[in-house]
């Protein structure tokens, strides 16, 4: 059962952009979105965090052809009303990402892309970053990067990098519509993928804002991971 859905905001228009058409290498093939995490499979938890979400509007779902009636179903069993389409994932991320902005409404004038992975994000790293894309057209949640972090030359370390200046970029990521759709058609067309949305709107010189994320909002992508989600889960659950 669904919660209490946050109320409506006066931000912009907002279509949420899940990715969810990887092949789930890591975990040996299996599919991690259906996973089950705290009783409910992963992808059930991340739309529900956008359902519930005041500032999205729509959803569009990104997927593989062969995954579309069983999303589509458990969408409808987990009462994801929000839902405006399923739309074929591509070969890259920068194909799927692509795909699942032109299929949103043009009634949206920003898209927030999320990996279908990050079953834990919050209403208010959502709402964060979509406040500040509103008001500078690019934002991303980003955390502090926590470990020491080594530069590696031919299996030797061969210096340091400073970790003040560094952080882990999170989804989702927002941006104006328009300002998306034109990078990811441009790298298209020039034969570019990118592993993350904002290099994409980077490589033609826009900026993106930074806006807190949290050490919650993880990826599922090993085996590992669901332990840890669950007992983020539970921790959500105590207080």
């Amino acid at each position: 059962m669904l919660g209490k859905r946050r109320k409506k905001t006066d931000l912009p228009a907002v279509c949420a952009v899940i990715v969810a058409a990887g092949s789930s290498r890591r975990m040996g093939g299996e599919n991690k979105l259906l996973l089950p995490l705290c009783g409910k499979p992963v992808l059930a938890h991340t739309l529900t965090a956008f359902q519930m979400c005041g500032a999205v509007r729509d959803i569009v779902l990104v997927c593989r052809e062969q995954d579309m009636e069983v999303y589509r179903t458990l969408a409808a069993e987990n009462g994801i009303t929000k839902l405006r389409t399923l739309t074929r994932g591509g070969d890259t991320r920068t194909e799927s990402v692509l795909a699942g902005v032109s299929a949103a409404s043009e009634a949206c004038a920003l898209v927030a892309v999320h990996d279908g992975a990050r079953p834990l994000v919050s209403d208010e790293v959502i709402t964060q970053a979509v406040a500040e894309a509103a008001k500078t057209g690019a934002a991303a949640p980003v955390v502090p990067v926590k470990d020491s972090i080594k530069r590696i030359e031919n299996g030797k370390i061969a210096a340091d990098v400073p970790r003040d200046t560094l952080a882990a970029v999170q989804t989702p990521q927002v941006f104006r519509r328009d300002m998306l759709l034109h990078a990811l058609l441009d790298a298209a067309a020039n034969g570019r993928s990118f592993t993350d949305d904002c290099a994409a709107v980077e490589a033609l010189g826009q900026t993106v804002s930074a806006t807190s994320g949290s050490y919650e909002n993880i990826k599922v992508t090993t085996p590992e991971d669901i332990a840890v989600a669950e007992a983020f889960l539970y921790r959500r659950e105590k207080k």
